[in-house]
């Protein structure tokens, strides 16, 4: 059975619902009904009931006890898990049976307040504890004379009818919250497909803009090798590495933004990448990279790890007069690879962390380089990964930031030892 974290009754059918089957089974069978909560409080109001109990119940300490009869009731129809039948506190036969999801008791179906058979010691008690609670009636006699009697067989018979109404009710309860279930789950699909289009727009916006940054990528490509091939003549070796590494950082730039890499490329990439930096910044820049062999053969979304390590640069390092180190690190933990972007640079304030959570949320933030930004970052590997996907930041000003992504290792790595 599908579980249902339901407290109260009322969670799972309407009270007016409750009501009408309630009415329907006193009018059936004659008796006194009500259903009460597993306290004992009344859901519904009562149904058929005689005018002796109606007296009782109209005094705030005969009110108690009853509620406290009921609940008593209620529970011990809850452990049997069937009807039973016992004395209230008046001294009239009741008869409970259990309201029960999952294993919880939410209520009970109560009904009876009758007498299992004529007997004039048994009035004279009733009357007195009338008397008791009420003082002298005229007509106290007359309204213990108007309770119903019923015999064993015919109270017996009502117990089975009792125990098909309450598992009527819970019927109708589950059913309302399967349909709840339901429209729920069609939300979330709903709000899914909302996401993906959004995601997908995203996509075709970066595309755009990819193409509108390739004027002429042969143009620039020759260019660059025009360069390299003159400092290969003028023995610039410094000026040729650096060109060779610009032209394949373009080239790796340009692909298509929805095509997967593995991390050892995105690795690859971001050596370019620093090796430029490095020549721009010199000692202020240091860098560690330390990738496990399994964890390099995961596959992500292109243009991955640069906007991190970007963000550190200019974020992090470069507003700081001594430079610092940027470390990159990825190993396998279980069937998650545990990818870290971490500096010593300036770090963030607690309110700047959250306006980043935030343009999380607004769907916001460009790189410098590439246009892709840590948002969007984030962004991509929600949509590639799933659910699976999760990432923390963690930065205290004046000590640094580091940034975990943990991404689910295929079975096919994680199982190949």
């Amino acid at each position: 059975m599908q579980e249902y974290g339901v407290e109260s009754l009322t969670e799972i059918i309407d009270i007016e619902v409750l009501q009408e089957v309630q009415d329907k089974f006193a009018q059936a069978t004659g008796l006194a009904a009500v259903i009460a909560d597993k306290d004992g409080n009344p859901l519904t109001r009562p149904s058929c009931f005689t005018r002796f109990c109606e007296l009782i119940r109209s005094t705030p300490g005969g009110l108690v006890k009853c509620q406290q009869s009921d609940a008593k009731l209620g529970l011990m129809a809850s452990q049997s898990q069937k009807p039973v039948m016992a004395y209230c506190h008046a001294g009239l036969m009741d008869l409970a049976a259990p309201i029960i999801v999952n294993g919880k008791h939410l209520g009970s179906v109560l009904c009876g307040q009758v007498l299992p058979e004529k007997s004039p010691a048994k009035n004279r008690e009733l009357a007195a504890y009338l008397f008791n609670c009420l003082g002298d009636l005229p007509d106290g006699d007359k309204l213990v004379g108007e309770l119903p009697v019923m015999s064993t067989v015919r109270f017996e018979a009502a117990a089975g009818l009792l125990q098909i109404m309450a598992q009527y009710i819970v019927q109708i309860g589950i059913n309302s919250l399967n349909e709840k279930l339901v429209n729920q789950k069609n939300m979330e699909l709903m709000q899914e497909e909302a996401s993906r289009i959004r995601l997908e727009n995203d996509l075709k916006t970066m595309e755009l803009k990819a193409l509108q940054s390739q004027v002429n990528p042969h143009f620039l490509f020759n260019t660059l090798n025009t360069i390299v091939r003159l400092a290969m003549i003028e023995g610039a070796e410094e000026t040729e590495k650096v060109s060779y590494a610009l032209a394949h950082l373009l080239r790796y730039t340009l692909r298509r933004i929805e095509q997967e890499v593995t991390l050892q490329d995105e690795v690859k990439h971001v050596e370019e990448y620093l090796m430029i930096q490095q020549y721009r910044y010199g000692d202020r820049l240091k860098s560690e990279i330390d990738i496990s062999e399994k964890a390099a053969r995961l596959k992500l979304p292109i243009l991955t790890l640069q906007p991190l390590v970007e963000n550190a640069i200019v974020h992090g390092l470069e507003p700081k007069i001594e430079g610092g180190n940027i470390r990159i690190a990825a190993a396998e933990e279980g069937s998650i690879v545990r990818i870290t972007v971490e500096d010593n640079g300036l770090g963030m304030t607690e309110q700047r962390l959250q306006e980043i959570c935030h343009s999380l949320a607004a769907q916001t933030g460009r790189g410098h380089t590439t246009g892709i930004g840590f948002t969007n970052v984030i962004k991509r590997l929600s949509h590639y990964f799933g659910e699976k996907f999760s990432y923390e930041i963690h930065s205290e000003l004046a000590k640094g930031t580091r940034i975990l992504l943990k991404c689910p290792l295929p079975e096919e790595v994680e199982n190949d030892v």
